[in-house]
């Protein structure tokens, strides 16, 4: 069998044709090549969507029913975890390897990639020191990759990745590294996650100058990048996971539960903290969704109640609503909310500011219960902000413990989110492909994982995947993972 054919998948986050009119090196890649509208799932956010490209299934069967959820065994709420165990199902490196023993696959900063039987892994990962202190820094696979990477980029920039410093920084160095793998390992299969649109279209809406300007600053960022993939003959495939569409509204969904007697809370040092494992009912908030735990069957119909009146909620799916959207997994709420276009869900459960746990002011995204985007600002009510800012990082300089508790409490300056299915092709992820008439008419999400092994040459003409057994009728070759070793194509 000859060599199948290299690819690079680009993550643009947020990326819709809108957008692309700023993006001459896309644009043209898309001329060029070939464009379509890209299906999402619901919730249209980075885990789900990006466990459906890679599975090439739904949320009820890769299990990955938002960027966090609530974990019934150990009653805690976890988000944003990094173990690709927790996704279900057949990964696309899983199906090429059945067809090319061999078939090499590098993850530069796609989600759960700790753990995934990928040869070249980069994921964010901080240092967190015994005495509380979170240091920048990232996990490779192999061990040996963080230092080469490090020694030539710098630390990896964890806080322009996320929080109220999250810039062009991280993209150029997940593009730098991406670059220096494909050059050095030359895998089959290159992932890179590209999350700088995220930031500005969140922060001030998508159609913002700003905004347009991020999507400009990215595309330059890309532009070495695609030169080596065009120099080397790799296909270049870019899609995005959702698109931000603009809202003026946060939705305190927890404090309508609490109020209703459903969610309940315990104190300590005066600070009040969520107790799932003893409330009625309690929202994980995740952008525009929402999954609802309700503990007692008992309970769904005073849940109901809580939120039929809740301004913002334009949905509340039950177990046909989430079965229609391919949403019916145990992991899910046992309702979820969808918000109005314009809407999105906080994770706030306190009642009075006073009582927040001091978490909140923190950028702190593994123990909030729910997802928090007003941690890309910093405190515009607070003077001396900026002070603190400077003080928390002057205690780091010096190797102490520091707190940047610099977050706002107030979630009206957020201007952009998503999470909803879109409401037209224009506001909503598309797919773009080197190749022409790769793709066309409307792609859905499902079907990236076919679309890529086609583009790789490790497909059958209808698309599908070659099976197990075609593959070793075909081959008389082992269904093995590949070595994790360097490899270059002939």
């Amino acid at each position: 069998m000859t060599g199948p054919t290299p690819l690079l998948v680009l993550d643009v986050v947020g990326l819709t044709p809108r957008l692309l009119d700023h993006m001459p090196r896309l644009k043209t890649l898309a001329q060029s090549g070939s464009q379509a509208p890209l299906g999402t799932v619901l919730p249209a956010v980075t885990c789900a969507a990006q466990s459906t490209f890679l599975t090439g299934t739904t949320p009820a069967e890769h299990g990955i029913v938002g960027n966090g959820w609530y974990f019934r065994d150990i009653g805690e709420v976890l988000l944003w975890r990094q173990h690709n165990g927790l996704v279900e199902g057949d990964k696309i490196w899983d199906a090429a390897r059945r067809v090319h023993p061999g078939y090499t696959v590098a993850n530069i900063c796609w989600w759960y990639a700790m753990g995934a039987d990928t040869d070249f892994t980069v994921t964010p990962r901080p240092v967190y020191y015994a005495d509380g202190r979170k240091e920048p820094d990232c996990y490779t696979r192999p061990p040996a990759l963080h230092d080469e990477l490090t020694d030539k980029f710098g630390t990896f920039p964890l806080f322009h990745f996320w929080g109220p410093g999250a810039d062009l920084v991280s993209s150029q160095w997940i593009v730098d590294a991406t670059r220096h793998i494909i050059t050095t390992r030359s895998p089959d299969l290159a992932l890179c996650y590209l999350p700088h649109l995220d930031y500005d279209l969140q922060r001030y809406g998508p159609d913002d100058p700003r905004s347009l300007q991020a999507a400009a600053d990215l595309d330059a960022a890309l532009a070495p990048l695609l030169d080596d993939a065009k120099a080397e003959g790799r296909t270049v495939v870019a899609l995005s996971e959702y698109g931000i569409t603009p809202v003026s509204r946060p939705v305190d969904i927890n404090r309508a539960l609490r109020r209703a007697g459903l969610l309940e809370v315990h104190t300590q040092e005066g600070m009040e903290y969520l107790d799932p494992m003893t409330s009625r009912a309690f929202a994980v908030a995740d952008h525009q969704i929402a999954h609802v735990y309700v503990r007692r069957p008992e309970d769904l119909e005073a849940t109901r109640e809580a939120l039929r009146d809740l301004k913002g909620i334009e949905q509340l799916l039950d177990d046909e609503g989430k079965k229609a959207h391919g949403l019916d997994h145990p992991r899910s709420g046992e309702l979820v909310a969808v918000a109005d276009p314009d809407a999105w869900f906080t994770y706030y459960y306190w009642l009075d500011d006073a009582r927040a746990p001091d978490f909140a002011q923190l950028v702190e995204i593994h123990r909030k219960p729910g997802y928090d985007p007003v941690e890309l600002f910093l405190d515009p009510l607070d003077p001396y902000v900026k002070l603190k800012a400077a003080k928390a990082l002057a205690r780091k300089k010096l190797g102490m413990r520091y707190r940047m508790a610099v977050v706002p409490l107030d979630p009206s300056p957020i201007r952009g989110s998503h999470g909803r299915l879109p409401l037209s092709d224009e506001t909503g992820p598309l797919i773009i492909c080197s190749t022409p008439r790769a793709v066309g008419g409307r792609v859905p999400a499902t079907d990236v994982k076919s679309l890529l092994l086609g583009l790789a040459g490790l497909a059958r003409p209808d698309g599908e995947a070659v099976t197990e057994s075609e593959a070793r009728a075909t081959d008389n070759a082992p269904v093995a993972p590949a070595p994790h070793a360097e490899k270059r194509h002939p």
